[in-house]
């Protein structure tokens, strides 16, 4: 009787009725109904390098535009295998990985590696072979199932710099590769040992190995982040000498003119006798500084700017003209110390290369003595949406017109609870605005991952995996309507020309994206707040692509009438195809191939599209409705139904907690029992009523794409209605 009540207590806590998601392996069987296989090319790089045309977006090697479903994997990163307590006891496998990931749409992985050297007594020219091994391997494994891959081989967080290196004063190993040459002579020599060198599963060298789409330079660093007030010793000193070379260059030649533009603006430890200018700290750019101060803060901040933008250049020419690599580049993925007034700048710096990128995760305030790895008993957190705050919402980015775009890593971040919306507006958001890659973070599983400790030894639940029933789960609609280009790309609903004047002096733009917040780089629990206001609403980001324009007159500079998409609370595309109302906490998308809601379901509303009428009792959960013959909605012989709600492990339980950090008091939760597996996720109460005549037949699939069993349709004149069942996430129509 205890164990009963015990049981019931914790159905309460979690709230509705569940069915416990714990999929058997994929036996990938050739009748599967549901199998994205066929987006992918026979062998990624077939055709040749991926490229990018005049707008700005990814082709293949033959010009076919390309679209990417992308996600962070780190399986087997290790050999030999070594099982964990809390971890499973047998190996993954990366051809099942690779054969899972293929199925569900996904095209293109992100390898975050670590190449430089870190056993004891390694120069600093070597690397980390197991680490090139794991690089290799994965890149012939996702080769094989037309899975291109992006290479990104350097960290500075993961970098410690030893007293044998003779990099003196600077364990920490932030902003060093822009400016310390014998750090840079060293990552020329492990770009040379990953790329130049034959890869054995392969038989070529990464550089001439087209199934590598991307080259990262470095994983997020910048000189504009707080981590380059860490500068210290001669690491400063050397810094400060090429400021002041610059200087001279500038001012031409004449030290004076600079010491009167900054009206003999000067810091303590400034030695121009010597040759060295002593180095503003990076709050000085977030605060409103004029006359020769704010003139020399913009001389510091073009030198920062230029010294990066001549690195990523630098770094390109090598690839390419020494080693011959023929991939894309993407010089950096990071952000700033203040996002209106440097994150254009820090974008600018990165134009050296091809491509652009930003890591940015979706994440509430979480408190907890392991909160930036693990979820623990007793944490206390928040569970936002994005649809009732659409400004936090990852992909409202700033693109530069004429390059690629893309999220390097990204999550949901658990334990906040409303993540089955992620992969129904990632893919439309990022349909609309023309962002060309989003990539999840990250798993370390083949196929699904269970509950299970964040480390394989603490007991705790994982927080940074994307491959749980709720994201993962939602793939195959999500990367279907993406990659097939069912939601259409609006026209800009903004374009920005900004002069390098503009930039330099730190003027506002005229919109700007809001403060991302990483638990394990940023200060404090929660973003920081901008006093600074920009002129064009925000909701641009949700109406169509927001450009900027580097290097060109303001004058240009273009604006939609974002006013005239936001009647009654509601924030409509350009398109037409997408509405989010944040009041009412939905989001419906309307397009002839791609139709669905997702909702905090009001159980009174029935929520149309052209061809859907969805009624849901639950409380949250996206419908998904796509076909899977290419066919309009209402015309379709096979429709793909998926439907996510919210998923918890089992056991979980979590009270009610009130809080305060950064100022701010919030009404969150507290996790009373981080629970184990499998699973357990909200069954739907859910009616779907389909205006198409075609449709007949109704068959729910397992979680692997493969019938299940059929289930009850009521067929009318021009219609049916499906009650979605229990225990699945997909219904096949036909």
């Amino acid at each position: 009787m205890r164990r009963l009540v015990f049981a019931l207590l914790a159905f309460a806590a979690f709230g509705q009725e569940r069915w416990t998601f714990a999929p058997a392996p994929d036996d990938f069987r050739e009748d599967a109904v549901l199998n994205l296989r066929y987006l992918n090319e026979e062998v990624a790089g077939q055709s040749g390098f991926v490229r990018v045309n005049d707008q700005g977006d990814f082709v293949l090697g033959n010009g076919e535009p390309v679209r990417f479903w992308a996600v962070n994997t780190e399986v087997l990163r290790t050999l030999p295998f070594a099982a964990r307590p809390l971890w499973r006891r047998d190996a993954p496998s990366l051809e099942r990985h690779a054969k899972f990931l293929a199925k569900r749409g996904v095209n293109l992985v992100r390898l975050h590696a670590f190449l430089n050297p870190k056993r004891a007594g390694q120069a600093i020219t070597e690397i980390d072979t197991a680490e090139r091994d794991w690089i290799w391997r994965t890149v012939a494994a996702m080769k094989k199932e037309g899975i291109y891959t992006v290479i990104s081989p350097y960290w500075a967080n993961n970098m410690r710099i030893r007293p044998e290196w003779d990099i003196p004063d600077s364990e920490d190993a932030h902003a060093l590769l822009f400016f310390n040459e014998k750090l840079q002579d060293a990552y020329r020599a492990w770009l040379r040992a990953l790329y130049a060198e034959t890869n054995p599963y392969t038989g070529i060298p990464l550089a001439q190995d087209a199934a590598v789409a991307i080259i990262q330079l470095q994983n997020e660093d910048s000189l504009l982040f707080w981590t380059v007030n860490n500068l210290k010793g001669r690491q400063r000193r050397l810094l400060g000498e090429q400021f002041y070379q610059w200087v001279l260059r500038k001012y031409e030649g004449d030290f004076e003119k600079a010491r009167a533009n900054w009206a003999n603006n000067r810091l303590a430890a400034d030695d121009p006798a010597n040759g060295f200018l002593d180095l503003h700290n990076l709050w000085e750019y977030t605060q409103n500084r004029t006359g020769g101060f704010s003139r020399r803060l913009a001389d510091q901040l073009e030198f920062w700017t230029e010294t990066m933008r001549n690195f990523n250049a630098r770094m390109t020419r090598f690839l390419r003209g020494e080693l011959g690599c023929g991939q894309l580049i993407n010089a950096g993925n990071w952000k700033t110390g203040d996002t209106v007034r440097l994150e254009d700048i820090e974008r600018y710096s990165y134009t050296a290369a091809d491509v652009l990128a930003v890591n940015r995760y979706y994440t509430g305030v979480h408190l907890g003595p392991n909160r930036t790895w693990a979820i623990m008993n007793g944490d206390q957190f928040t569970s936002p949406s994005i649809l009732k705050n659409p400004r936090d919402f990852p992909l409202n980015l700033k693109q530069v017109r004429g390059f690629p775009m893309m999220v390097t890593e990204s999550l949901w971040v658990p334990p906040a609870g409303y993540q089955s919306e992620a992969p129904f507006l990632i893919a439309a958001y990022q349909s609309l605005t023309g962002i060309d890659a989003y990539f999840w973070f990250s798993t370390g599983d083949d196929e699904f991952s269970p509950p299970q400790s964040a480390n394989g030894f603490l007991a705790s639940q994982q927080k940074w995996n994307f491959a749980n029933p709720d994201l993962l789960g939602g793939f195959p609609a999500a990367a279907l309507l993406y990659r097939r280009g069912y939601v259409k790309q609006a026209e800009p609903a903004v374009v920005e020309h900004r002069a390098l004047a503009d930039f330099w002096n730190r003027r506002t733009p005229i919109i700007a994206e809001s403060p991302s917040y990483d638990p394990n780089r940023d200060s404090g629990d929660i973003a920081p707040g901008s006093s600074v206001r920009t002129g064009v609403d925000p909701a641009a980001f949700l109406v169509g692509p927001v450009l900027t324009v580097p290097e060109s007159d303001p004058a240009n500079t273009q604006v939609a009438d974002i006013a005239g998409q936001m009647p009654n609370d509601e924030i409509r595309s350009l398109t037409g195809e997408l509405t989010l109302n944040p009041k009412l906490a939905y989001c419906r998308l309307d397009a002839p191939k791609a139709q669905g809601i997702a909702a905090f379901f009001d159980p009174g509303t029935v929520y149309e599209t052209a061809d859907l009428s969805i009624r849901a009792a639950h409380d949250y959960g996206t419908v998904l409705v796509v076909p899977l013959d290419d066919q309009p909605v209402r015309e379709s012989k096979r429709l793909l139904v998926q439907a996510g709600t919210r998923s918890r492990p089992t056991g979980w339980e979590e009270r009610p907690a009130q809080f305060t950090t950064g100022g701010q008091n919030f009404n969150g939760a507290a996790v009373a029992n981080f629970g184990r597996a499998p699973w357990q996720v909200v069954t739907p109460d859910l009616q779907v009523t389909i205006r198409n005549p075609n449709l007949t037949k109704a068959t729910a699939l397992d979680s692997n794409g493969n019938r299940l069993r059929e289930v009850p349709l009521e067929v009318g004149d021009a219609s049916v209605r499906l009650t979605f069942p229990a225990g699945t996430l997909y219904v096949v129509l036909e």
